[in-house]
C-alpha cells in the first residue's frame, strides 16, 4: 500500500486523483543535459510526486540515478555534476501500475545480451501488460515471482533483441506493434534519444528545438522552462529518433487520436498547451459554461485552489458575481510520508487549505472545483466553510461527474468508492441530488460532458471520456477486478439492472 500524500489528504484521507508520471527527454551535445532534465522534470512535478529519476549516456554507457521522493528532495548539485553526456531521459512517477517500490522508478535500465545499455521511460497503462509479462517470465527475462511494472516488461522485451544487427531502433519497431494501451515513451542507448506515442494518443508529448540540440516532454510547460521552442506533438502511433543527423520519424501503426480529455480538466499544469488548445483557456471557458449550465444566486465566487481557480474565474466573468479568494492554500505542504495520528487526521485539509473568515462570513458562496472523486474532500471543505460563517455553500465542478476508472494511467477509485455512483445511478438527477446530500452543499451542479469537450475546441470522437461515460477506446485490461467489475456494470447497465455495492474495495 503506497503512503498518501498530505498535499492530497482530507480528513477521511482522501487522495486526489493522480496521473502516473512524466516524461522528458534530451539530445544535446556540448550541453549539461543532467541540468536540463533537472529542469524539465521540476516543470512535470505535478504527474508524479512519488519518485524520479535521469539517466545519461556518453555514447559508451549509460548512467542512472533516481529515488524516491520530489525532485528537489533527490538530485543535488554533486549528482548532476557526476551525470555527463550527451543524451538524457528523465521521469517523474506516481504509481498507478506496478506498486511502490524503490526498484519500479524509473528511468528503468537493462543491459542487452552483447553488453550494450537501455534505459526507458513511461508515462501511461497497458491494457496487455499480462499477456507481455508472461511472455517476458517464458523467456526468462524477469522473476515471475516478483512484482513488475509494465515498464519493466517492456524495457525486458526492447533490450532482449539488441545484437550487434539489431539496433535499439530494430528492437523497437518490433515491440510497439505489439503493444496496447497508453504509453508516451522517452528511450535511449546512450548515443541516440528515441520517442514514442501509442496509437491512440492518450498522453500528450511533445517535440522542442534547443539552440544545440532537441527536447522530448510530456508538456510544453517542460520545453519553456529550459528555453526550448515547441516544434510540433508527436503524433500518436509516431516513433522518434534524434541524433546528429537531426530528427527521424517513422509510423509502427495509424493515427487514431483520443487524446484524454481529463488532462484538459485537471492533470496538465494550466501553461501548457495541447493539440493547439492552451489548458487554462479551456478551463475559463468550462468555468463560462458551467455558469450558463449550472447558475447560482451567490455574493462570491470562489476557487478550491490550485486547480479550481481558471473556472472559477471564468464562472464569475459569465454570472456576473464578484470574483475572490476564499482559501488560502499552504505551498509549502508537499509530499511527506508522515501519517497523521487518528487524532490529528481531522486536521488533513486543513494543512492543506484555510478559510479567509473575514471575505466569506455570512457570504452565499460559490464554490468551484475541478472535479469530484469519493466527495470526502468537499464534505470536509463545506463544513470547514460552515464553521467559517458562509450563508450557503454553492458547489459547481467543472467536470461531469467521475464514474468509472481510468485504466490509461490516471489513479481513480474503484467504481463503487466514486460518489456519483451513489444513489440510483440510473438517474443523473437524483444521482445530483444524492451526492449533493453527500457532501452538505446547499446545491451541486457539474457541467455537461458536451459542454466540457466543446471548451477543448476538439471533436468529441477524438477525445478518450471513458471516466465519465464508460466507454473505453483500447478496452480495458485482463485479469483486473476493477475492470471485470466494469464489464459487469456494463452488460448491467445496458439490460437496466446495473448495481454497486458502495462498501466493495476492489
Amino acid at each position: 500500500m503506497r503512503p498518501t500524500p498530505i498535499n492530497g489528504l482530507d480528513d477521511q484521507g482522501e487522495p486526489e486523483p493522480r496521473e502516473e508520471c512524466g516524461v522528458f527527454g534530451v539530445w544535446a551535445p556540448g550541453e549539461d543535459v543532467a541540468k536540463l532534465t533537472y529542469f524539465g522534470l521540476f516543470a512535470l512535478q505535478h504527474r508524479g510526486q512519488e519518485a524520479a529519476g535521469i539517466a545519461v549516456g556518453d555514447g559508451d554507457s549509460i548512467v542512472v540515478f533516481k529515488d524516491m521522493g520530489l525532485v528537489s528532495q533527490i538530485f543535488e548539485e554533486s549528482a548532476l555534476s557526476a551525470l555527463q553526456g550527451d543524451v538524457a531521459i528523465g521521469h517523474t512517477r506516481y504509481s498507478t501500475a506496478g506498486g511502490t517500490h524503490w526498484e519500479n522508478v524509473q528511468p528503468m535500465f537493462r543491459s542487452t545480451p552483447e553488453g550494450g545499455d537501455v534505459a526507458l521511460g513511461h508515462n501511461g497503462n497497458l491494457v496487455n501488460y499480462q499477456q507481455l509479462h508472461d511472455e517476458a517470465v517464458e523467456r526468462g527475462l524477469i522473476d515471475g515471482k516478483a512484482a513488475s511494472s509494465d515498464t519493466a516488461v517492456m524495457s525486458a522485451l526492447l533490450a532482449e533483441k539488441i545484437t550487434a544487427d539489431v539496433s535499439l531502433l530494430d528492437s523497437a519497431r518490433q515491440l510497439l506493434p505489439r503493444i496496447k494501451g497508453a504509453f508516451c515513451l522517452t528511450f535511449t542507448d546512450g548515443s541516440t534519444l528515441y520517442a514514442a506515442r501509442d496509437p491512440w494518443g492518450i498522453r500528450p508529448l511533445c517535440l522542442g528545438r534547443l539552440e544545440r540540440g532537441w527536447v522530448i516532454a510530456s508538456e510544453t510547460c517542460a520545453l519553456d522552462i529550459v528555453g526550448a521552442s515547441f516544434v510540433r506533438e508527436i503524433e500518436p502511433g509516431e516513433l522518434v529518433a534524434i541524433d546528429a543527423g537531426g530528427v527521424y520519424s517513422e509510423r509502427f501503426a495509424d493515427t487514431q487520436h483520443k487524446g484524454c480529455v481529463f488532462e484538459y480538466v485537471y492533470l496538465a499544469r494550466p501553461d501548457s498547451v495541447i493539440r493547439g488548445r492552451a489548458v487554462n483557456a479551456t478551463r475559463l471557458d468550462i468555468g463560462r459554461r458551467l455558469a450558463r449550465e449550472y447558475p447560482a444566486d451567490g455574493d462570491l465566487v470562489i476557487p478550491v485552489p490550485e486547480s479550481g481557480t481558471p473556472a472559477a474565474v471564468g464562472y464569475a466573468q459569465e454570472s456576473g458575481i464578484p470574483f475572490g479568494q476564499g482559501l488560502v492554500k499552504n505551498a509549502y505542504v508537499g509530499r511527506t510520508f508522515i501519517q497523521p495520528s487518528q487524532t490529528l487526521r481531522q486536521l488533513g485539509i486543513r494543512l492543506k487549505l484555510n478559510p479567509l473568515k473575514e471575505v466569506i462570513d455570512g457570504k452565499r458562496l460559490v464554490v468551484v472545483d475541478d472535479s469530484i472523486v469519493r466527495g470526502n474532500t468537499q464534505r470536509a471543505l463545506i463544513r470547514m466553510l460552515r464553521e467559517a460563517g458562509a450563508k450557503e455553500v454553492h458547489v459547481r465542478i467543472a467536470s461531469p461527474p467521475v464514474k468509472w476508472p481510468c485504466f490509461y494511467g490516471i489513479d481513480f477509485a474503484s467504481p463503487g468508492e466514486l460518489i456519483a455512483n451513489a444513489g440510483d445511478i440510473r438517474s443523473e438527477e437524483k444521482m445530483v441530488e444524492a451526492v449533493c446530500r453527500a457532501i452538505g452543499a446547499d446545491s451541486l451542479g457539474f457541467v455537461s460532458i458536451e459542454e466540457m469537450v466543446q471548451a477543448t475546441c476538439q471533436k468529441r470522437e477524438e477525445l478518450c471520456v471513458a471516466c465519465f461515460d464508460g466507454h473505453y477506446p483500447i478496452g480495458v485490461p485482463e485479469g483486473n477486478s476493477n475492470a471485470e467489475l466494469v464489464l459487469r456494470l456494463q452488460s448491467g447497465r445496458a439490460a437496466g439492472t446495473a448495481t454497486i455495492d458502495r462498501d466493495q474495495n476492489n
